[in-house]
């Protein structure tokens, strides 16, 4: 007697509650989808026209995200991606690296190391460390009363310059839709932090790997150029993510092909490849 076949589930369907039990996949698939609908949404909203064709997409791309869940479904699929079944947070790489460092044993006396976690699903990712890191969590959309609502891209640099001695970007930039305000939130981080902090950055491998404007080289020339030098750097050939530990040093376009370079869109390889990119502005 054959095997009855189980009837697939939609993904808009999978996980929609508090479940933290959501497949890997289904996980990825809907992050993917909302990074697709934003980015085409702030892509529209930037043309300020009243076009007929142009109002009907904004609003059958509304529906979608709504359809999805919103804001708060993605920041739910990005929370079931920090368990623990799921190889947990960055957050747990990030501080092993600061211990490689011996940031640990310098803030050790009582003078903590103070951290701005952008895009904090969790309240709590660095309980374990509380006796030498302060963090100030912040979110878009905050989860947790223990999470500020704040816009990273809305912190005043003036008011908050070198305030932080470490600033955690993990999964935030490639979730900012705009090339350009990626690159304005880098500039903004070498800002808030005091001289020689931290930043540490996590994005999808594939923003790197497999993108029309985007290479290890150009990355890493851009970081140089906004003033970061690399201390760190983890990723593996087939796997879903890329992580960078940096510290803040002075601006250089001394050593690049010029601050222009990064004020366009250079299309460096073709193909079937993403549009992820960094531009800064000149």
């Amino acid at each position: 007697m054959p095997k009855s076949r189980k009837r697939k589930v939609p993904i808009a369907q999978i996980d929609h509650g508090t479940t933290t039990a959501s497949r890997p996949q289904a996980t990825r698939t809907v992050i993917r989808e909302f990074h697709v609908l934003l980015k085409r949404q702030a892509y529209l909203q930037k043309q300020a026209t009243q076009d007929v064709q142009v109002t009907s997409e904004l609003s059958l791309i509304q529906q979608r995200i709504d359809e999805l869940g919103g804001l708060q479904r993605y920041q739910h699929m990005s929370a079931v991606g920090q368990k623990d079944d799921r190889g947990g947070g960055s957050h747990r790489l990030f501080i092993s690296w600061l211990k490689e460092a011996g940031v640990h044993k310098v803030h050790a006396n009582g003078n903590k190391l103070s951290l701005l976690e952008v895009g904090a699903l969790e309240p709590d990712n660095y309980k374990t460390c509380s006796s030498w890191i302060e963090v100030s969590p912040i979110d878009l959309n905050s989860r947790h009363p223990a999470i500020k609502q704040q816009d990273f891209l809305e912190i005043d640099p003036e008011e908050n310059r070198e305030k932080w001695s470490a600033i955690s970007l993990s999964l935030v930039l490639n979730f900012v839709p705009d090339a350009t305000a990626r690159g304005r939130m880098l500039r903004l981080a070498h800002q808030l932090l005091v001289p020689e902090g931290y930043l540490f950055v996590a994005l999808p491998l594939p923003c790197i790997s497999n993108s029309r404007y985007m290479t290890f080289e150009r990355f890493q020339e851009l970081m140089t150029c906004v003033g970061f030098v690399q201390i760190q750097e983890k990723w593996r050939e087939g796997g879903k993510m890329i992580y960078y530990l940096y510290r803040k040093g002075p601006p250089d376009i001394t050593n690049v092909p010029g601050l222009s370079k990064f004020g366009r869109k250079e299309v460096l390889r073709r193909g079937n490849r993403n549009n992820f990119a960094i531009l800064l502005d000149v």
